[in-house]
């Protein structure tokens, strides 16, 4: 139970909760701005990279940096600032093949405003190491480090064309997904609505928008207040559709919230800032989905939404979700 918690957490965590607030806060404000000047600075025209994904956003190429291991979110986004178009450590070796060990392919897939440096700059290299064929697109958006805020089933295709040109390169018949926030909910309609179901072996999904959210009430807010709702879907899509109650929401879990080809297991906390409550990330009861909390591991932990790509324990859990034939118990 909570209340078996020390003390020492019960003072941290209102900070972890306040510091992750702030900081989604200010991604919210960050991405608002950027999706309304892409509405409105002039089109550039450049040459498409020879390997590039069809509709994908930032597709990589030779030119893309490849950004050092980072400990938290933050200082991976405010590297991503500098360099939108950074690879993780680990992340599209198109010349990786799949090992016995791990036949499937991991493909990562970021939040909304976000990107794939931002989240996988310590989950990466940590697939890599273990012997992970990895991979990682940026999606939903132009330019920028601020990304998945496009429409959602168009970011979905994106996922699609990017998937599909995993498995040409690797030779792989599935590829395993690894999200975070939207990235583990969008997935879910690539696999009901694109065919994604014969391509993807297990979803880890870690604090997925399952079920919405309302940002602590801002995103209801939103829906009360005359014209918000318009303003929020037109500079950011991906927003409104992840509002708790949006018919994109509500025809996604109609019929259903899982394919049974696939194996789903989701990752969450209970200091989760952004879904709220924490447990609207789980997905309905099922022989092939597993829901987690990171307290359920380890009573003390404080992590919170943003951080946690970042934490030990998630990451042990979403390892042991991978290949459960050789889990190994979550440490704090």
């Amino acid at each position: 139970m909570r209340s078996n918690g020390t003390m020492r957490t019960r003072r941290r965590r209102p900070l972890a909760a306040l510091t992750g607030l702030l900081v989604t806060a200010g991604l919210v404000l960050t991405g608002t701005t950027t999706a309304a000047s892409a509405q409105t600075a002039p089109a550039r025209t450049t040459a498409a990279p020879a390997a590039s994904v069809p509709h994908a956003t930032a597709s990589p190429t030779a030119a893309d940096p490849v950004g050092p291991r980072q400990g938290d979110f933050l200082s991976a986004f405010l590297y991503s600032v500098a360099k939108p178009t950074a690879l993780p450590i680990g992340a599209n070796d198109w010349s990786c093949k799949p090992g016995r060990a791990h036949p499937r392919p991991v493909v990562l897939v970021h939040g909304t405003f976000e990107n794939r440096y931002a989240n996988w700059a310590a989950l990466s290299p940590t697939l890599k190491d273990a012997g992970y064929c990895v991979f990682a697109l940026n999606y939903g958006g132009t330019r920028g480090p601020v990304l998945a805020t496009g429409d959602i089933a168009k970011s979905a295709g994106q996922l699609d064309a990017f998937v599909d040109r995993v498995r040409a390169a690797t030779g792989a018949d599935k590829v395993d997904l690894v999200g975070y926030s939207q990235g583990g909910m969008m997935p879910r309609y690539y696999i009901k609505n694109l065919g994604g179901a014969a391509k993807v072996g297990r979803l880890v999904a870690f604090v997925p928008t399952n079920h919405g959210t309302s940002l602590l009430g801002l995103g209801l807010l939103a829906r009360l207040l005359p014209g918000a709702d318009v303003v929020t879907g037109a500079v950011c899509p991906a927003c409104e559709q992840q509002v708790v109650g949006s018919r994109f929401l509500k025809e996604l879990n109609a019929d259903g919230e899982t394919d049974p080809a696939v194996d789903y297991t989701v990752i969450t906390t209970w200091y989760d800032e952004v879904v709220t409550p924490y447990s609207s990330a789980f997905l309905a009861p099922a022989r092939n989905v597993t829901n987690e909390t990171v307290q359920s591991h380890c009573l003390i932990s404080p992590i919170t939404h943003l951080n946690i790509t970042y934490d030990r324990t998630a990451t042990r859990l979403a390892l042991n979700a991978l290949d459960p034939a050789h889990a190994q118990r979550p440490t704090c």
